[in-house]
């Protein structure tokens, strides 16, 4: 059977657009053949906007994603397989999801990771930023990194 992510990934896009919002996808910037800008990559993940004012060319292949995209100015092509995109999400709700791991993936650990290092920084920001609790009966679990 065919994996269900690129699936996934289109429905939620066009769902995202279609509400005016902005798409963002969380990269494994480790995977192979990820092609992404080396300055945009921390702890080994990317935060990428997809919307699509903010890119160029975009193709939601069933292998890979692949766009153009501006970078301090410069023009420069990009390439995500699939099995590196971890999550899209509306930018400005955090409404979204984490696209479920195809066999053998081992992106469990690799998220468990990324978010602990997400908790770490945030509280190395000190008490001036602190994290916001979730609202009482909202369903979403991600969080924006900045």
């Amino acid at each position: 059977m065919t994996s269900n992510r690129p699936y996934l990934l289109r429905a939620l896009y066009e769902w995202i657009n279609d509400n005016n919002l902005t798409p963002y996808i969380l990269v494994d910037a480790t995977q192979p053949d990820v092609m992404v800008p080396a300055s945009t990559v921390k702890d080994g993940r990317v935060v990428l906007n997809i919307a699509m004012r903010a890119v160029e060319s975009l193709e939601l292949g069933n292998e890979a994603l692949s766009f153009k995209a501006r970078f301090s100015g410069i023009s420069q092509f990009l390439y995500v397989p699939m099995a590196a995109v971890l999550a899209i999400y509306a930018q400005e709700t955090g409404q979204g999801m984490m696209l479920p791991a195809d066999e053998g993936a081992g992106q469990d650990e690799a998220l468990e990771a990324y978010e602990l290092n997400a908790e770490t920084d945030a509280a190395d920001r000190g008490p001036e930023d602190p994290p916001k609790p979730p609202a009482p009966g909202k369903g979403g679990h991600l969080r924006i990194v900045k």
